[in-house]
């Protein structure tokens, strides 16, 4: 999966898309301008993908700091609030506010919600993204969250497996440690991505942090004995799995981006996050995973379980009739930032 640059997908990125198909594409701030923008962008971006695979048109819309849709739509309170608040109903009603806004300007997956337990309060990384630091609460709340957002046709991407609260760095600068015994971590951080797949969760991803007790060298990202391991065999997920940015400094930083983007794919992960404009960069990937896979380093079964996982999520989520246009700006006005979804985040903003 890939990022652009600008409020309308590149040459660049098309050419990309004809010559090797994308997984999809994610949204970032520098791509957001306005609703109707989105809507727009939204489908066209939609058709980048093959007609049997259609492509995720993605975002990470958590609410709080992590927003990248805010001009036009419902400004959401951080997902803190709804922890603290205790309050099933709140939270459903927020999932679904969101899920409709999503939906409405064409964004088909969401990575949401955060799953990680804040047991460290200094974790400024992750901070108010969290739902607590009670592991129960993440669980419940965050169940509720994916339901909501799936029953209003937005595949939902729980993270950030193996756990991210208990960290002080954040991967996006630097290789966080979770010095934890696994029996630690199956008690506390697992707890909310059980909660994830038992409701049913259209995907995970995995972050980058370096956990000593199963491997004392590798990001979780790259670990097969985290992915194929703890989330495949421990915690029973069948489902697709995302790797975090892999441009993150936790992992660039030590390796080249292709290099690691093998290693995460031989690790158990099913689709490569690389999230900047840089569409060499994105080719070299692609072209990394092609000759691993003709050289023999990465088994072609691997990929081809990977794909599997792919068409199983999209043909759930995504194998429906494509709009004849987007929608028109009165219709997305009747629904992206609304009234009612501005009582939700007042509602919210009570417990901030």
């Amino acid at each position: 999966m890939a990022g652009f640059e600008g409020p309308a997908p590149t040459a660049e990125l098309s050419a990309i898309a004809r010559e090797f198909s994308l997984g999809g594409v994610v949204y970032f701030a520098r791509n957001v301008e306005e609703p109707v923008q989105v809507a727009e962008t939204s489908w066209r971006l939609a058709a980048l993908g093959a007609s049997d695979l259609p492509a995720w048109v993605a975002v990470d819309q958590e609410g709080g700091r992590v927003a990248r849709f805010r001009e036009g739509f419902t400004r959401w309170p951080p997902a803190a609030t709804l922890g603290r608040s205790g309050d099933d109903q709140l939270a459903q009603r927020f999932g679904r506010a969101l899920a409709a806004e999503l939906a409405a300007v064409g964004v088909t997956l969401n990575f949401a919600p955060v799953l990680d337990v804040l047991t460290n309060p200094a974790n400024t990384a992750i901070g108010d993204r969290a739902l607590s630091g009670d592991a129960a609460i993440v669980g419940r709340l965050g169940a509720l969250l994916i339901e909501a957002l799936q029953t209003g046709g937005v595949a939902a991407c729980g993270k950030h497996f193996p756990g991210h609260g208990d960290t002080s760095l954040d991967s996006h600068h630097d290789l966080p440690v979770v010095d934890q015994e696994l029996a630690r971590l199956q008690a506390i951080e697992f707890e909310p991505f059980r909660g994830a797949i038992a409701a049913g969760v259209a995907a995970l991803m995995t972050c980058h942090v370096l956990v000593p007790a199963v491997d004392e060298s590798r990001p979780a990202t790259l670990a097969p004995d985290i992915v194929d391991g703890w989330l495949r065999s421990e915690l029973g997920w069948s489902g697709l799995v995302f790797t975090d940015d892999m441009e993150m400094k936790a992992v660039a930083a030590r390796m080249p981006v292709p290099q690691a983007a093998v290693a995460a794919v031989a690790a158990g992960c099913d689709v490569v996050l690389v999230c900047s404009a840089n569409h060499d960069l994105q080719v070299e990937t692609l072209e990394a995973l092609i000759r691993a896979v003709e050289e023999e380093l990465l088994p072609y079964s691997r990929v081809e379980q990977a794909l599997a996982r792919h068409r199983a999520a999209k043909q759930r989520f995504l194998l429906r009739r494509r709009p004849a246009a987007p929608p028109q700006a009165h219709v997305l006005r009747s629904i992206v930032g609304c009234e009612a979804h501005q009582i939700v985040a007042a509602e919210m903003a009570r417990f901030a």
